[in-house]
Formats: structure tokens, sequence, C-alpha cells
């Protein structure tokens, strides 16, 4: 099934969550051994396919915003308190919020760092602002800021999904999985 449901998400969806985390957490790791590799064509490397794969998450979390505001969502299991699904809508929206913040935060260091990037290599990417030390080194702080409540949100949205499925027994982790189709509450 390509749409949402009233009980399940749909393949787009699932796709674009599946892919996303993926590509994430790629990005956690390519930053992080690019911003510690001992400086060297590697690290230079690295930092194009970081900043290129961000790039990239920004405009599939667009898309995704976008399917999300055309398809239905499916309706939380009755056992969620609406206390928790307040709490969920707030960590998805978090996470969203994120998702476009820690893209943008890096083309801005890019930017005031003053340094030529190409997409993957190929596509000049025009920078935003000039040249500013003192902005680069606030926006360097405010994407480490922001990868650190990124990790923090993960891991509550991990832990809840978690939760869910062992502890209150429910589908909502199951009908986000990618081989399932419509799950029955349990």
């Amino acid at each position: 099934m390509i749409f949402n449901t009233e009980q399940s998400w749909g393949a787009v969806a699932k796709a674009l969550h599946w892919i996303m985390a993926i590509l994430i957490l790629t990005m956690f790791v390519l930053g992080w051994v690019a911003v510690t590799y001992p400086l060297s064509p590697t690290k230079l490397d690295l930092f194009i396919w970081h900043k290129s794969i961000g790039l990239s998450l920004l405009g599939l979390v667009c898309v995704r915003v976008i399917w999300r505001m055309v398809n239905t969502t499916p309706t939380p299991p009755a056992v969620v308190s609406p206390l928790e699904h307040t709490l969920a809508r707030l960590g998805h929206a978090t996470l969203y919020l994120l998702m476009i913040l820690m893209p943008l935060s890096g083309y801005v260091i890019n930017s005031t760092a003053g340094f030529g990037f190409r997409f993957f290599g190929w596509v000049r990417v025009p920078n935003l602002i000039p040249a500013n030390k003192a902005w680069q080194d606030i926006a360097e702080t405010v994407h480490f800021v922001l990868f650190i409540v990124f990790v923090a949100v993960i891991v509550i949205h991990i832990a809840a999904a978690l939760r869910h499925h062992f502890v209150r027994n429910n589908n909502v982790l199951t009908r986000m999985l990618p081989s399932s189709s419509i799950p029955h509450e349990k």
C-alpha cells in the first residue's frame, strides 16, 4: 500500500522514514569522523560527503513534510493516552524541526567559512552569506548543540517505540516497520 491508512503508514512514508534514519545515522558518523580526522584530502572528501548528504536530507525532509500533509496519519492505538499522544506529536515535530535546522546550520557553517562546495562533487552550491569567522564560530556551536539535542530526541523516539512494542504491547512500532502491511493491534 503506497498511501497511509487509519491503521498503518504507507510504503512511501515508511521508505522516507527508514532511508532518512539511515542517512541521519550516516551523517552523525561522517560528521564526527570528519571533524576528528587529521587535515588531509580524505578529511576534505569526508566533509564533501557530509555536506552533500546533509543537503539531500534537507530535500528529503521537504518531501516528507509534503507527503505527511497530503496523507492521513494513522490513528494511535486506543491504549495511548491523550498525554502520550501529545508527547508523541511534540517529539515528531521536534524531529522534523531538527531535520531542517541541522542541514541549514551546516550550510551556514560552510558559507561563513568561505568554502566553495560542489554537491557530490558535481554542482556548485552558492554560499548563503559572506565569509565571517565570528558567524562561523556561532554556526558551529549551534550545529553541535543541535547534534546533541538531535541524538537525545532520537534516543527518546527509539525508546518510546520499543516501550510501545515490548511494554505496552501495541502496534505503534510494527506499523512503521518496512515489512509490515496492516498490522493487528496486540
